[in-house]
C-alpha cells in the first residue's frame, strides 16, 4: 500500500493553482499528472501482490489472456494486439515466463516463421493463486466502488480508441469464454479473422498469391531470368 501523503496539501492540486496563475487554466494538465500517479501508484501495488510467484502485471496479463485461450496457446502476434504491446515487450514477458515453466513455445504450424505460446500447468495454477490474490485487493481499487470503477473504465475508454490500441470495436471482441484462437495463418480460406467475417484478398493476374512485398520483389527477379534461360545461347532479346 503506498504511505499517507506527508504533505498538508494536494501537490498535483497546488501545481495546478500554479500553472493557472502563470499560463492559465489547462484542466487536462491536473488530469494527465493525475492519471500518470495513479499508474505509479498501482502499478507498484499490483507487482509487489504477483512478485511472490515470480510475476509482474504484464507476465501476468500474458498467463491470464492464454487461460482465456481455449486451447491454452495464442501466436505471439496475436498476444501483441491483445495487450496491445510492442512485439518486442511481448517476446521478451513470454521469454520469462518460458524460464520460470510457466508458459512453453513451439512452432506455429499454420505459419512457418511464428511461435505459439502455450501455458503450462504450473501456469494455470499461478494464474488462479494470482488473481486470488488480486481480487482479494480490488487490483488496487478499493477506493472506488464497482459503479466508480465502470465510470472510471468509460472515462478511459475514449482515449484508447483515439490512440488506435482497439481500433474502434472493442464492441466486436467476443465475450468470456468465447476468445479461443486457432492459430490459423492470417489469411483463412474461411473469410474470418479476429472472429470478424472480412473479404478475402483477390488475386490479380500476374501477381503471385503471396501478400507480402519481398515475395513481390523475389518473384520479380526471378522471372527474368527464367525467361533468359529458356532462349537459346546467343539469340538477343527480341528477336523472333
Amino acid at each position: 500500500m503506498p504511505k499517507p501523503l506527508s504533505l498538508s496539501f494536494d501537490p498535483i492540486a497546488r501545481a495546478d493553482e500554479l500553472w493557472t496563475q502563470r499560463w492559465g487554466s489547462v484542466p487536462s494538465m491536473a488530469a494527465i499528472t493525475s492519471v500518470m500517479r495513479a499508474h505509479q501508484i498501482l502499478l507498484a501495488e499490483v507487482d509487489a501482490v504477483v512478485k511472490p510467484y515470480e510475476l509482474t502485471f504484464a507476465r501476468y496479463e500474458a498467463l491470464v489472456l492464454l487461460t482465456f485461450s481455449k486451447s491454452g496457446e495464442l501466436p505471439m502476434s496475436k498476444i501483441g494486439e491483445r495487450l496491445m504491446v510492442h512485439p518486442t515487450s511481448v517476446t521478451n514477458t513470454v521469454d520469462r515466463l518460458v524460464r520460470s515453466g510457466l508458459v512453453a513455445k513451439r512452432p506455429n504450424p499454420n505459419d512457418g516463421r511464428g511461435t505459439l505460446a502455450t501455458i503450462t500447468e504450473k501456469g494455470r495454477e499461478v494464474v488462479e493463486a494470482a488473481t486470488r490474490d488480486l481480487m482479494s485487493m480490488d487490483f488496487g481499487l478499493s477506493a472506488y466502488d464497482a459503479e466508480e470503477c465502470g465510470e472510471l473504465f468509460a472515462i478511459l475508454r475514449p482515449l484508447r480508441v483515439a490512440a488506435g490500441t482497439s481500433r474502434a470495436t472493442e464492441d466486436l471482441v467476443p465475450p468470456t469464454g468465447q476468445l479461443e484462437e486457432r492459430a490459423e495463418p492470417p489469411w483463412s480460406d474461411e473469410g474470418w479473422r479476429d472472429g470478424v467475417p472480412f473479404p478475402r484478398p483477390r488475386r490479380r493476374a500476374g501477381r503471385p498469391a503471396c501478400r507480402t512485398w519481398r515475395c513481390h520483389r523475389d518473384s520479380a527477379r526471378r522471372r527474368p531470368r527464367e525467361r533468359r534461360r529458356d532462349r537459346p545461347r546467343g539469340q538477343r532479346h527480341g528477336a523472333p
